[in-house]
């Protein structure tokens, strides 16, 4: 009975089972966060903007950050917090705050120390796994500070490598 109920166990639970080796874990590269802050500066300037970006890793951690001359000091951690929002909720920071803000359950999100509910940040996904997020401050808004980024994202990692 004993070896029937291990098998029907086994059985029943099939993810379990196959899980036996090590997961291919994707992360957020010096080289890449470097390439990522890089470009969303390029795309900021080809705007005539200027501003600061960060780059996190999976673990919220700074991998890079750049930053214009002239950018006023709060913006370096501004980025840095949208950076770490996006992360933390796989989600951009323009759409994640729209939600907070339309919602009584959750409009005190504003209230956890680390996150920014301010548009600019933007998680990364690569072949399926989210390895970090960027974060865009101090170009003259939510809007450009979100496009930056995004444009960044997609040039640097590509649309489809994110979708995978």
């Amino acid at each position: 009975m004993k070896h029937f109920m291990i098998a029907l166990a086994l059985a029943t639970t099939p993810g379990m089972a196959l899980a036996t080796g090590p997961a291919a874990v994707y992360d957020m590269t010096q080289e890449l966060s470097s390439k990522l802050a890089t470009e969303a500066l390029s795309v900021c300037h080809g705007m005539n903007r200027q501003g600061v970006v960060a780059v996190v890793d999976r673990g919220g951690n700074l991998v890079s950050l750049m930053r214009d001359d002239n950018v006023g000091p709060h913006n370096t951690q501004a980025a840095w917090r949208k950076a770490f929002t996006a992360l933390s909720t796989k989600t951009p920071t323009k759409e994640f705050t729209r939600k907070a803000q339309s919602s009584p359950d959750t409009v005190n999100l504003n209230t956890v120390n680390e996150l920014l509910l301010l548009g600019g940040g933007v998680p990364i996904k690569y072949r399926g796994q989210w390895i970090g997020a960027i974060g865009m401050a101090g170009t003259g808004g939510a809007e450009s500070d979100d496009r930056c980024g995004t444009e960044a994202i997609n040039k640097v990692i590509g649309e489809s490598e994110q979708q995978k």
